[in-house]
């Protein structure tokens, strides 16, 4: 049977069990309770109007909002270390959004989704397999499948979290990293890599805009029409867009063996690939040239040498389909010494040589006839 509860009867009766007992309680444990003691609806409660837009609102606006927004309810829910997508995020959903309940008990567990976190305001307590770190308002922290991890919010700070499918992640929000974009490479190695547990982590300046997308996604959640769902996807679109586009430089990540300057590294030979060498880029980043090797190939899955050519195609493919400069003046643009020496590159790497290869791009133009 399905129940139903308020966000804000549900924060209200978790803060309430804290002060009387001093302990706290996990979300399936705290469900259980309410059940028991006869606290959940049958009915579902009257929520948000469904045509409701959440911009410019401040964070006690939309709280007293959020507050009357309604969660529905599985009593059989599992505490369990491994939590699977089907136990948390609805069946016709790809994306679930919630407020991060307030005063619940630490309990580290692995999901095979991913996981988002924005501190919208205050301050939580990330723990990540064998670390702690406090995140503050404006940081966004993206948890990769099968990491191990834990937040412990503090009283009344507000933090959203975000759940989505890995499928959907893979095959909606990664089309908005380019293969030509080293550091869009490296969001996708850490982020889809199963060999260890990983996350990303930004730090946002405007938090109004990033507040206003997050809750729209989150309203759309709690609409029940056929446009939610795409509009929520929708939404975190234009999320992941944002953070590309203006907080890349912000990135840190979690890994055993490197600093957190990494993608500083990738952005560089991202802008440099034309002339640079490995002793060059070891150099400049005090690195040891094998040192740099490894951390390359473990974070891109290519060596130096595989990058610097896959970037040097990448833009060789876009001057042949979207210029006319001749195959000598590409080749000089993209690090090449001679026009022979990029074509037995491209022709290995496309089979076919850089001419043949803009003859199978390029369409003959058909006659435009007024009215035809």
């Amino acid at each position: 049977m399905t129940y139903y509860i308020t966000y804000g009867k549900f924060q209200h009766y978790l803060k309430e069990y804290y002060i009387r007992t001093g302990s706290r309680m996990q979300f399936p444990e705290m469900i259980s309770y309410l059940k028991r003691k006869g606290l959940l609806c049958e009915g579902c409660p009257e929520s948000t109007p469904g045509h409701k837009m959440f911009s410019h609102m401040s964070d006690d606006e939309f709280e007293k909002i959020l507050d009357n927004m309604v969660l529905t309810i599985t009593p059989d829910l599992q505490l369990s270390p491994y939590v699977r997508e089907s136990s948390i995020i609805p069946t016709e959903r790809d994306v679930f959004i919630i407020r991060h309940p307030r005063y619940t008990r630490l309990f580290l567990h692995t999901h095979n989704y991913f996981e988002i976190n924005f501190v919208a305001s205050g301050s939580c307590t990330f723990y990540f397999e064998k670390e702690s770190r406090v995140l503050n308002e404006g940081e966004f922290c993206i948890i990769a499948p099968e990491s191990r991890h834990d937040l412990s919010i503090s009283d009344e700070s507000i933090v959203f979290c975000m759940m989505l499918r890995k499928s959907t992640f893979n095959t909606t929000f990664f089309s908005l990293l380019s293969q030509k974009d080293l550091l869009s490479l490296f969001f996708r190695t850490i982020l889809q890599g199963n060999s260890r547990p990983n996350y990303l982590l930004f730090f946002v300046k405007d938090t109004d805009w990033i507040k206003t997308i997050i809750h729209n996604a989150l309203g759309e959640c709690h609409k029940n029409d056929s446009y939610s769902n795409i509009s929520c996807i929708n939404w975190m679109n234009l999320l992941f867009s944002t953070l590309l586009r203006n907080y890349s430089q912000t990135l840190q990540f979690y890994n055993y063996q490197m600093g957190s300057d990494f993608s500083l590294v990738l952005q560089y030979i991202q802008h440099n690939y034309q002339t640079l060498t490995l002793s060059s880029l070891a150099e400049f980043f005090h690195y040891s040239e094998p040192h740099l090797c490894t951390l390359i190939k473990q974070n891109t899955g290519y060596s130096f040498t595989e990058l610097i050519r896959q970037l040097r195609m990448a833009d060789a493919v876009s001057y042949l389909i979207n210029t006319n400069l001749k195959v000598s003046e590409i080749a000089e643009r993209i690090g090449y010494n001679s026009a022979d020496h990029f074509s037995r590159v491209f022709r290995n790497a496309y089979k076919m040589s850089p001419q043949e290869y803009r003859k199978t791009q390029s369409s003959p133009q058909e006659t435009f006839i007024p009215f035809a």
